[in-house]
Parts: C-alpha cells; sequence; structure tokens
C-alpha cells in the first residue's frame, strides 16, 4: 500500500506540471495566440519531428542485454493487450443502425482501443522513467502504428483495405524506431561522428527535450476547441471515456498481474500506462477522411484528455505494483 501511495503522489505531481502546461496551451486558443491552423502546424512538428527525435534519442544509450529483453517484452505484452481491448471494444452495440448513429459507434470503438501514447505517454513516461522507459513505450508506439492504420484505419472506411500499411511503416515515429534498434543493436552512437558527433548529440537531444511542454501545450489548445459542457452530458462520450481510462487499462493490468515474476517489471507497467493515455487523435483525422463524426472524436479526446490527468496517476500507481 506504502508503494501504491508513493507512486501515485509522484505521478500526480507530474500530472499537475503538465496540467498545468495544458491550461496554457488552452489559454494561448482562447486568446487567440494560436489558431487552428497554428494548432495543426504544431502538431505536425511535434509528430514529425520533436517525437521521433526523442524516440531515436531513446536509444542512443548503450547496449544493455537487459534492456534488450525488457524491450522484446514491451512487444510481446503490447500487442497481448490489443488482443484484448479489441474484442472489448466491439461490445459497444447502439440501437439504431442508422448512419449518424452507426458513425457515432465506429468512433467510439476506435477511441476505446486507440489511445495518445504518443502525445500524453512519452512525457509521462519520460518524466517518470526517463529515457528507458521511452525505449520500452516505443514497443507499444510501435505496435500501435501498425494496428491504427491497418485494423483502425478499416474499422473507419468499414471495408478491408491494407493500403494505409505502407503509410504506417514509412511514418517518421517508426522509422526513428528502426534506425534506432539498429543503433542500439550495432552500438552506434551520434558521439561516435568525427568532430560533429557531440553537436549532433546535443542539438537532437535539445529538441527531444522540448516534447512535454509542447504535447501539452498542443493539447491544451485542441481541447480548447471542443465543447466540453455537450461532452459531459453526453451518455454514449462518458461511456466510452469511462471504457477507454477505467476498464481499458483495469484489463491491461489485470493481464500483468497474471504474468510471471520472471517478466521484468518496468515494460508491464510502461505498457499499461500507454493503456491509460486518453484518446488518440488519429481518430479525428480518420473521422474527417471517412465522413464518420470528426466533431465527436474530438470531444470524446478533449474530455478523456482532461478525466485522464486525474486516472492517470491511479493506473499507473496500480500498474507499478502488480
Amino acid at each position: 500500500m506504502h508503494d501504491l501511495i508513493s507512486n501515485a503522489l509522484v505521478i500526480s505531481e507530474r500530472i499537475i506540471i503538465m496540467a498545468v502546461i495544458l491550461v496554457i496551451g488552452a489559454i494561448a486558443y482562447l486568446t487567440g495566440v494560436v489558431g487552428k491552423e497554428g494548432t495543426k502546424t504544431l502538431s505536425s512538428v511535434e509528430l514529425k519531428i520533436v517525437n521521433p527525435l526523442l524516440i531515436f534519442m531513446s536509444y542512443q544509450t548503450d547496449f544493455d542485454t537487459e534492456r534488450f529483453r525488457g524491450l522484446a517484452w514491451a512487444f510481446l505484452l503490447s500487442a497481448a493487450t490489443f488482443a484484448v481491448m479489441i474484442p472489448i471494444a466491439s461490445l459497444i452495440r447502439r440501437p439504431h443502425d442508422n448512419k449518424e448513429e452507426n458513425g457515432k459507434r465506429i468512433v467510439e470503438r476506435f477511441s476505446c482501443i486507440y489511445s495518445n501514447c504518443g502525445f500524453m505517454g512519452i512525457p509521462l513516461v519520460s518524466a517518470l522513467y526517463g529515457s528507458e522507459g521511452v525505449l520500452y513505450l516505443t514497443g507499444y508506439i510501435t505496435v500501435f502504428n501498425l494496428l491504427v492504420f491497418t485494423h483502425g484505419y478499416m474499422m473507419m472506411k468499414e471495408e478491408r483495405d491494407l493500403s494505409a500499411l505502407k503509410k504506417a511503416l514509412t511514418s517518421p515515429t517508426i522509422i526513428a524506431v528502426f534506425i534506432g534498434a539498429i543503433c542500439y543493436v550495432a552500438r552506434l552512437r551520434l558521439t561516435m561522428i568525427p568532430a560533429a558527433g557531440e553537436i549532433f548529440s546535443g542539438a537532437f537531444q535539445l529538441v527531444a527535450d522540448i516534447n512535454t511542454p509542447m504535447a501539452m501545450l498542443i493539447a491544451g489548445a485542441t481541447a480548447a476547441q471542443s465543447s466540453l459542457r455537450k461532452a459531459v452530458t453526453d451518455k454514449g462520450i462518458m461511456l466510452t471515456a469511462a471504457v477507454k481510462l477505467i476498464l481499458m487499462p483495469a484489463a491491461a493490468i489485470g493481464i500483468m498481474a497474471l504474468l510471471p515474476d520472471a517478466v521484468p517489471e518496468l515494460p508491464k507497467t510502461i505498457v499499461c500506462i500507454a493503456c491509460a493515455c486518453p484518446a488518440a487523435t488519429t481518430g479525428m483525422m480518420f473521422a474527417l477522411l471517412f465522413d464518420k463524426n470528426a466533431r465527436r472524436c474530438s470531444e470524446i479526446f478533449a474530455l478523456t484528455t482532461i478525466i485522464s490527468l486525474l486516472t492517470l496517476p491511479v493506473m499507473a500507481a496500480l500498474a507499478g505494483v502488480v
């Protein structure tokens, strides 16, 4: 119990810091400092430059057999949690089968399965567990990207289509994972580059270090664009938030609790934290692409982001003691 309370307090402190930055982002949008287009531009910079560099730099460490074993477990555990979450989300039903209701059902299912493991997961894991935690989180992010652009893409499109798989494999995040992993296993470091190695390493690390504040500013500006009052009074959205933030991470924690002691603790904790993150912003992109109620996706994202500031410390603390 002492460990649980201690973990919750440490995580809560980090969450409060992130929440303050999130509020600053919301104020920036509401006061016109950052507009919708500015938010999109910042999101693009975060996803295509900052996140990949942070992931790559997490691999810029001395090769360690135990860490490599933990990374392999992170991949396996991530796949296992998705194998459980997808069937759970399929239980979400709606009484009507018209186009509007069907569209709501689909975005709710998608939001329950796929979490904002990049924007919310990386800053939190980086703050709590450093580069080793981010290294293990790349396992979850890799599985997430492969599934979201295959299973998630086809769910939103409502037909089988693997054309988006190429996009998943060529995304900056996955490329960073592959290059970083190769450098890690081959023991290649930026600092080995003659003359300019330290400069490149220092520059990349400086960019990687802005991940947390930028991600939270973007999350705050995005949340400010949605109607939270409307979302709170919508039973479907509230149910989706409960499934995403409580049921899904609880299922992941349950899976980890059943594993033998031989499985490393940190990868289990990291995967549970990733599952406990709010709904993915990818849902809004797909909803716009396939005419599936993007506004509802935005409201789910905003509400789950705000509520996760309360649920994430609890779930992360529980994950740390299973």
